[in-house]
């Protein structure tokens, strides 16, 4: 794998995988706050004494900050540096979890976890951007994406284990407090190792842009999490997604005038990009419902601790690393789309054996579907976020890679979402279950037939 700024892979292997570690650290611990709070918040619950709207606020406001923000994120990346945004979210993130761990009350943790969101929202595009920047031999980014990507599944995967064994031992405030050596480290890494990123300071951000992407992600995460507890025919839940419908045109109308847009309307035309952005969105509404729906039925149908249901969903975490490895290693000899629709392809099967394995299988039968969804979903990931990524020019390196994050975290909310629904108002829980894990499997094979047409066969085509 070459080092940052070398393409023959002349440096060592050690020093090489240095910048890789230090962005990959950040990725990995604003992810894992997604997930690790849910085991959590009963025991924050009673010790801040906090109202149920409280308790749905401190997991609900920072995802809607993390998504809203996730474009603004980008542009600013791209106008004063992605390495200067990146370890600006770096100390946002850090200094935030700090607060929440040692919040007094539950209003204050709120407003911690939300500007823990907008540090979040800092760092992942920037991630993506500096893997590009850091690895410019295709084979070494192809590595560096694979192993980018597969933080994601680990970190969602074992969030609650590790909040389970947090919580259960050395208390809740421990949840946060872990993100501080560990964003310390991500920041002293960086700094050394990360070379400085370009600047575009020519480039106006386009605050009306900014602020209608802002609007329709935060009213869209919004609606898709109250449709899981309000139902889908709610007046709040339908006026949450108008809003977001409009909010997406203002949008689209004030890219067409601007004279520096925020995201150029160029990119979405790309078949690469726009496809790329679709199967991310598919195949984290199919991997994440499915956690999210096999977590609920673990914990309440079956009976498992929050530890035992980490333990239970560790099957699908141990696939990811491992599917990424493979996937950075056989892009250079096959191209990316084989591996995206094979991966594709792969997942689709995993949750349509579950889904046909009939009402409440024991739990040995459902190791293999969960393994399928795990090492397909990272098998595809690595060459879907190199399309997306390969068809951006640099100037616009942090713009895509928000643009792909931000439809991930779309097809999360709504997968979590449409999962909480169905289980929730359909009659046989366990039918409830089947379907959700059949149209995750719908999800996966759609999202195939789309790599096969969008992602390019060889990695040199995409920015073509």
């Amino acid at each position: 794998m070459a080092c940052a700024g070398s393409a023959d892979g002349g440096e060592p292997e050690r020093r090489s995988l240095v910048p890789l570690l230090a962005v990959c650290t950040g990725y990995f611990m604003v992810i894992l706050d997604v997930t690790i709070i849910n085991v959590a918040v009963p025991a924050v619950g009673r010790d801040l004494s906090a109202s149920l709207t409280g308790i749905q606020w401190i997991t609900d406001g920072y995802t809607l900050v993390f998504a809203g923000f996730l474009m603004t994120g980008g542009a600013l990346g791209d106008r004063l540096g992605n390495r200067r945004v990146f370890c600006s979210g770096v100390v946002v993130f850090t200094a935030s979890s700090a607060a929440c761990a040692f919040a007094p009350s539950a209003p204050f943790l709120v407003a911690a976890r939300l500007v823990e969101g907008l540090g979040a929202a800092l760092i992942v595009p920037g991630s993506l951007a500096l893997l590009q920047q850091s690895y410019p031999a295709p084979a070494a980014r192809a590595r560096a994406f694979g192993l980018w990507g597969s933080m994601a599944g680990i970190a969602a995967s074992a969030g609650p284990l590790l909040g389970g064994l947090l919580v259960s031992t050395v208390g809740w405030r421990w949840v946060f407090l872990i993100n501080l050596p560990v964003g310390v480290a991500c920041l002293v890494l960086t700094l050394r190792q990360v070379a400085p990123s370009p600047r575009q300071a020519d480039r106006a951000l386009d605050w009306p842009a900014q602020c209608a992407v802002v609007a329709a992600v935060a009213l869209l995460t919004a609606a898709l999490n109250e449709a899981g507890r309000r139902g889908w025919s709610d007046p709040a839940v339908l006026a949450g997604v108008g809003l977001a419908v409009l909010a997406a045109v203002a949008f689209v109308v004030r890219e067409r005038l601007a004279r520096s847009p925020a995201l150029p309307l160029s990119l979405l035309r790309s078949r690469a990009t726009s496809g790329g952005a679709t199967i991310g969105l598919l195949f984290n509404f199919a991997f994440y419902g499915m956690v999210f729906t096999a977590s609920l039925d673990f914990q309440h149908q079956r009976g498992f601790s929050a530890l035992a249901t980490g333990a239970a969903l560790f099957p699908a975490v141990a696939m990811t690393m491992f599917a990424s490895v493979l996937s950075g290693r056989l892009s250079r000899r096959t191209g990316d789309r084989p591996l995206v629709t094979s991966g594709m392809l792969l997942a689709g099967l995993g949750l349509a054996g579950w889904a046909a394995a009939g009402a409440a299988p024991a739990y040995p039968l459902l190791v293999a579907p969960m393994m399928a969804a795990g090492f397909g979903t990272s098998f595809a990931l690595t060459g879907t976020t190199a399309t997306v990524m390969g068809a951006a020019p640099r100037a616009y390196a942090g713009a895509a890679s928000a643009l792909f994050n931000t439809t991930r975290q779309i097809g999360s909310a709504t997968g979590v979402a449409l999962g909480g629904s169905l289980l929730a108002t359909h009659g046989d829980y366990n039918a409830g279950l089947r379907t959700s894990m059949a149209l995750g499997a719908l999800a996966y094979l759609i999202a195939a037939g789309i790599a096969w047409r969008c992602v390019p066969a060889k990695p040199d085509q995409a920015a073509a």
